[in-house]
């Protein structure tokens, strides 16, 4: 009886790491979607005025900033309204800025690429505005 219970425990050792892997795909996959809607380009090598920007846009949706390093080209913020963190990144990579919005309420990551997208629209406009001289 004692050597089927340590074969049994056995098997469910060996058998776990696979079952681990299987589930790390799962999120990997997961991940990358997020990344994907969370991820925008701008056809601009300006890092500086997109870092304005993203700041501008996220207090326009009512964010207020908390920190924002130029050098990092990251800028966080929290909205008292939806009870939500922000962290957005801006880095150049080749002729364009790679913006990314990290947002998360109640310690969760915001998920909805709805919430995402808006926040990009919003940038694009400022963007563009900025970029013809309207403001």
């Amino acid at each position: 009886m004692k050597n089927i219970a340590i074969i049994g425990l056995f098997f469910c050792l060996a058998f776990m790491p696979a079952c681990t892997t299987i589930g790390a795909v799962d999120t990997q996959e997961s991940q990358v979607q997020t990344r994907n809607y969370q991820t925008k380009s701008f056809d601009t090598k300006d890092k500086n005025n997109v870092l304005r920007n993203v700041i501008a846009t996220m207090q326009d949706l009512g964010f207020i900033i908390e920190k924002a390093d130029e050098s990092l080209g990251t800028v966080s913020g929290y909205s008292f309204t939806n009870k939500t963190n922000m962290t957005v990144t801006v880095r150049l990579q080749g002729s364009k800025c790679i913006v990314r919005a990290n947002a998360e309420q109640n310690n969760k990551t915001v998920t909805e690429p709805l919430a995402y997208q808006n926040f990009f629209n919003a940038l694009s406009q400022s963007l563009f505005l900025t970029a013809n001289d309207v403001l």
